[in-house]
């Protein structure tokens, strides 16, 4: 049977499109006017790795209520590449140090922490303290008791908090969440999803336990976890995992290759790898009335799938802007991020219990 194409346009043109006032500094949207509901949310860069400076960064050129104000590095090369780069002002301008004195800047409203790992609790906490909303990238911490503390601070300080899940976002993505919540293949009973890459740099940061936690599971592993939960619409009750190491060098401090299977109501399963010594990129979903696959599935761009008949196409998307814009628009309405901070703890739980069996030796754990 020929696949047919979908004619669905999930995303708005007026979300994607690079307008005049996306682009425009808040200086000149106060000069030009705008209220204080119109203009933009001014966010600071926690470190400025690879994902903030190859796609944060630009992302934050397209979106519509926020725009970057501030960076914060400890490295005064990228001070200086930043500063000419995105027009940031030199008061504009931390490192990890002098971080807390931004609660007495007004250019910042949001806080995204993009830093190793080990560090997300530290900053979250000290962000929330200073009295700015938060985005804290997966996974959210390094533990369920840091989570529940980051949690905390926000609370505390009455800022919001969300977690970089930006797939959350993406209209491949939410046409799979969907799928439970409107029943169209009737009950789901089985979901595989793998997410593995050929790691490089022996000495980076993830490679070393004490900044990343634990290997390919800590990183990419968290998006098979993901989907996972939001493709059955359902908490997981029990796991087993496995890991398996070839003997590399590389990872005398972290996995790596672990594969786990996950326990949810009713006999529903899910079977998952993730490897910093492969490379697939899969997400499959098995129902009463059918199935779905996105293949490649987690990437920031170039997914491809189907649900049965219908090919899955949507137009070009940002969803790292689509994820910014959607938590300024928490912020200004006062309501809930959709991968708020509880989100990011529930991923932990599994996390934390999949290292558990692992200690084990693949025994069953409850979660």
């Amino acid at each position: 049977m020929e696949l047919k194409k979908s004619r669905r346009h999930f995303i708005k043109k007026s979300a994607l499109s690079i307008g005049a006032l996306s682009v425009m500094p808040f200086n000149s949207l106060v000069a030009s006017g705008c209220s204080t509901e119109t203009k933009k949310l001014g966010i600071a860069l926690v470190g400025l790795g690879n994902y903030s400076s190859g796609q944060l960064a630009p992302a934050l050129l397209e979106t519509e209520h926020c725009y970057l104000s501030a960076i914060v590095t400890g490295t005064k090369e990228k001070e200086q590449q930043w500063a000419k780069k995105y027009n940031i002002p030199k008061e504009n301008i931390y490192n990890y140090e002098n971080f807390d004195v931004i609660a007495s800047n007004k250019d910042i409203d949001v806080v995204y922490v993009v830093l190793p790992n080990s560090m997300h609790a530290e900053f979250t906490i000290r962000a929330a303290k200073a009295g700015k909303h938060v985005i804290c990238e997966k996974p959210m911490a390094i533990s369920v008791a840091e989570c529940e503390a980051m949690i905390k601070a926000c609370n505390d300080n009455n800022v919001k908090l969300s977690i970089g899940y930006r797939l959350h976002f993406d209209p491949y993505h939410k046409r799979i969440i969907n799928l439970s919540k409107e029943n169209t293949l009737g009950t789901i009973n089985y979901v595989n999803a793998d997410f593995a890459f050929t790691i490089g740099d022996p000495t980076q940061w993830r490679l070393k336990k004490s900044l990343a936690g634990g290997g390919a599971l800590m990183d990419v592993g968290v998006y098979c976890i993901q989907a996972c939960r939001y493709s059955f619409g359902q908490e997981p009750i029990a796991l087993r995992a496995q890991a398996f190491n070839s003997g590399n060098e590389k990872f005398k401090e972290v996995n790596e290759t672990i594969t786990w299977q996950m326990e949810f109501p009713d006999g529903k399963i899910s079977n998952s790898t993730t490897s910093y010594a492969m490379s697939v990129n899969n997400l499959f979903v098995s129902a009463q009335k059918g199935k779905a696959q996105l293949m490649p599935s987690y990437g920031y761009g170039g997914i491809k799938g189907f649900i049965n008949d219908e090919i899955l196409e949507f137009p070009k998307f940002n969803q790292q802007a689509a994820q910014m814009d959607a938590f300024a628009l928490n912020i200004k309405n006062n309501t809930d991020s959709i991968v708020p901070g509880e989100e990011g703890l529930k991923d932990m739980k599994v996390i934390e219990a999949i290292f558990k069996s692992l200690e084990q030796n693949g025994a069953r754990v409850l979660i």
